[in-house]
């Protein structure tokens, strides 16, 4: 299968799966997980209309940004270490993975220098998976009071990866929890930390988190094929 086709079905998957839910299908984007893949894939995909590419590796995302067309929109999903933070200021238009308060203020510290905001999501670790990132449930709206604080940061919504399961079933629930969570976060009414992005769902599980509230889907091995670890 070629990266279109795939790139076909996963749309009308994701929008059957929104009209399952009585949800608008414009109201869910899709994030391609171009990790560990060449930055041909990721123009292919982009010459099929795809625009937001999501990276967990830092090094990867400046290699692959600065030989790919300006017009793509670059999340950073993975893990990031504030002391790569400047590496990548001022070239996603999100982070999916902010999880402490450190971490926050490193962004809003390299944004700063650049007079600029950066959009971010707050990960929440909503299995409580020592393997897992993420602020535990009951922390968040303390995180999210803190960060508000942050002039070069703009909380748009959350994150969350739930443990891995055969069945996508097995997933729901947690992608629930968060969007449970989300309604609670609008409830708090906390000044500056906006709900609109749930960002949920991969390849296994993507049409669960839709039809549960999911906006942005992270979505790679279905669309790239399998892929290749360092």
């Amino acid at each position: 299968m070629s990266i279109a086709e795939n790139i076909g079905k996963i749309r009308e998957r994701m929008t059957q799966a929104a009209k399952k839910a009585g949800r608008d299908p414009g109201s869910v984007r899709l994030v391609a997980v171009s990790k560990t893949k060449p930055a041909a894939a990721v123009a292919e995909a982009f010459g099929c209309g795809q625009q937001i590419f999501g990276e967990n590796y830092v090094q990867e995302l400046v290699a692959k940004q600065a030989e790919l067309p300006k017009e793509i929109s670059w999340h950073f999903i993975g893990n990031l270490q504030s002391n790569k933070v400047r590496q990548i200021a001022g070239l996603v238009q999100l982070i999916h993975s902010v999880d402490r308060l450190s971490l926050a203020r490193e962004i809003d510290r390299q944004w700063g220098t650049l007079g600029k905001v950066c959009d971010i999501l707050v990960q929440v670790n909503i299995s409580r998976e020592e393997t897992k990132g993420g602020t535990s449930s009951g922390e968040l709206l303390g995180l999210l009071g803190e960060v508000a604080q942050l002039p070069h940061l703009r909380v748009v919504g959350l994150m969350t990866m739930p443990p891995f399961f055969d069945d996508p079933e097995g997933a729901r629930p947690y992608f629930r929890a968060l969007r449970a969570l989300s309604l609670e976060v609008e409830q708090a009414g906390i000044p500056g930390v906006e709900m609109r992005e749930l960002s949920m769902g991969m390849s296994g599980d993507f049409e669960a988190a839709i039809e549960e509230g999911a906006t942005l889907v992270r979505v790679g091995s279905a669309l790239f094929g399998e892929r290749e670890y360092h």
